[in-house]
């Protein structure tokens, strides 16, 4: 083991041992039965922008050092995705669930569609979120394995039992308490990041890889079709995002989340430069790298004192905790509160917490399997877990919100289908980060099948009542929009197809039409109960 092994060691266990004794503290804060998943809804806006940006900048900042090492800059459309996503929730969406106590999006489905909706949409979330939480754990285990010598396997195992340990503890304050600590660290790893940007490569050494490989200082070096899934995911992910929902969601008014979720877009910017500036540097120095993410410990080893190093990646473990920790606990969220809810509708409030408990046991074993699966390619950890979820539960959540009609065995049906489909298409891909099936992204095949099989079936349903409105002029518009991205398609199929936009402009067509069946087909009390108001 080197000096830079003992380092991160202690770092790294002294700074678990802080957060297990912040989650005992936590404990004395659980009061209501709700205190566990939704720390008694009393965050203020600091705290709110302190967990999202530990959730989303911290695991957007690993996944841009991976992503630039390989690609070079155009890594930051990753990271301006992520931004977009934050601003778009605190300014349309979070006020409005606020109001509704909203606690996972499993559980709006279910209080919506009924228990088998809410069984099957909470087993799909809670199976994804183990996924982001080893996108974040392999950054640190990368380190881990290169400064100890212990196999990178073992290392996300040690990463996830971690994660296990600290969020028995306190729930929703626990992750509040090491978000406000992990701020800390953050701040002390892009300070050390650049001091080591400043000692080598240094700015002539970016300008002689300019000269060497100029395509990693292009903007669209990693290829269209990935930039437009970055966004497109984040987009449709604006409704979905369960974990920083329920982080925000805790706060003491809609107002005071949503002034957190916008001071987290800001705080975003920091990871999102130091992430490209760090993965580019470590392309400079260490060119020929197993991994992006196994580059960056070698990198800094080269340049800089072994407490400087250990610190580095001490902020490396926060994001790793900041995203994971999270999602773990927001996955159990899902499995324990909402599956168990389904399975005993009877069970009190501290046997769904003893759920919970046990559904992070479970999750934790997931989490170490998808490591032994694939330890590379965080990034597309991410995307994949947005995939499979997104294609399940996407028209479910706007269904529940706005289009009363859809009936139960339309929603069954499209959790289903939405999520075999997105996880066929990747196999048909072979699992490949870039490449894609036909050329056509899963994420664009599983959340058409889902929306089209929400709508058919519900149309078809005779258990459906809905009556058709003929006057609506955004449902005309939705349906014209629909015909125009079709028309488009079709006629620049050629050019879409080969640039991997086909998919895209299919499910933009799609979802057009999505819209104009839900301001066309409206239920049919509603028609009955106009003309009795009419009639008195």
């Amino acid at each position: 083991m080197t000096e830079y092994g003992v380092w991160i060691i202690i770092l790294a266990v002294g700074y678990t041992f802080a957060l297990i004794v912040a989650g005992q503290i936590a404990k004395r804060r659980l009061t209501k039965k709700d205190s566990y998943f939704v720390g008694n809804r009393n965050f203020n806006k600091w705290i709110v922008a302190f967990c999202i940006t530990g959730l989303f900048s911290g695991s957007t900042f690993i996944s841009i050092l991976e992503l630039s090492y390989l690609s070079g800059i155009s890594a930051i459309w990753y990271g301006m995705a992520e931004m977009v996503q934050i601003f778009i929730i605190a300014l349309l969406i979070i006020r409005s669930f606020r109001k509704k106590m909203l606690v996972t999006v499993s559980g709006l489905i279910g209080d919506k569609f009924g228990r088998t909706a809410k069984g099957l949409s909470g087993a799909i979330t809670a199976f994804a979120f183990p996924m982001w939480s080893v996108a974040t754990a392999i950054a640190f285990a990368s380190a881990f394995h290169v400064f100890t010598g212990i196999s990178l396997s073992l290392s996300v195992a040690f990463t996830a039992i971690l994660l296990f340990i600290y969020l028995q503890a306190g729930g929703m304050w626990s992750i509040a308490f090491t978000q406000t600590m992990n701020m800390v660290l953050f701040g002390l790893m892009i300070a050390i990041g650049i001091i080591a940007f400043f000692i080598n490569p240094g700015i002539s050494g970016l300008a002689a890889l300019n000269l060497e490989r100029p395509e990693m200082f292009d903007f669209g070096s990693v290829g269209l079709q990935v930039i437009v899934v970055w966004f497109g995911t984040f987009l449709v992910n604006v409704i979905l995002a369960q974990a920083a929902f329920q982080m925000a969601l805790s706060s003491r008014t809609p107002e005071e989340g949503q002034k957190g979720l916008i001071m987290a877009g800001f705080m975003a910017i920091p990871f999102i430069v130091g992430g490209v500036l760090f993965g580019i540097s470590a392309a400079v120095v260490v060119p020929n790298a197993s991994t992006g993410l196994i580059a960056i410990p070698l990198y800094l080893m080269e340049v800089l004192p072994a407490p400087l190093v250990g610190l580095f990646f001490l902020g490396v473990w926060g994001c790793a905790l900041g995203w994971g920790g999270p999602c773990q606990f927001s996955g159990a969220t899902s499995l324990g509160r909402d599956v168990g809810s389904a399975i005993k509708p009877t069970a009190s409030g501290d046997q769904l917490i003893k759920y919970t408990k046990i559904s992070l046991l479970l999750l934790t074993g997931l989490m170490i399997l998808f490591g032994l699966l694939r330890t590379e390619q965080s990034a597309w950890w991410n995307v994949f877990a947005w995939t499979i979820r997104n294609s399940a539960t996407f028209a479910p959540v706007v269904a529940a919100l706005f289009w009363p009609v859809v009936t139960k065995r339309a929603v069954v049906a499209s959790l289903f289908t939405g999520f075999t489909s997105g996880l066929l298409w990747y196999y048909l891909g072979g699992w490949n980060p870039q490449e894609f099936y036909m050329n056509i992204h899963p994420v664009w095949v599983g959340s058409s099948i889902n929306i089209l099989t929400i709508t058919l079936v519900t149309l078809t349903d005779n258990k459906s009542e809905w009556n058709f409105r003929k006057t609506d002029r955004f449902g005309y518009l939705a349906l014209t929009t629909g015909l125009l991205f079709t028309i488009i398609n079709v006629l620049y199929f050629q050019t879409f197809y080969q640039n991997g936009l086909f998919g895209l402009f299919m499910f933009a067509a799609i979802l057009c039409y999505f819209i104009a069946a839900i301001r066309f087909v409206r239920p049919a009390e509603a028609r009955a109960f106009r003309r009795e108001t009419a009639a008195v």
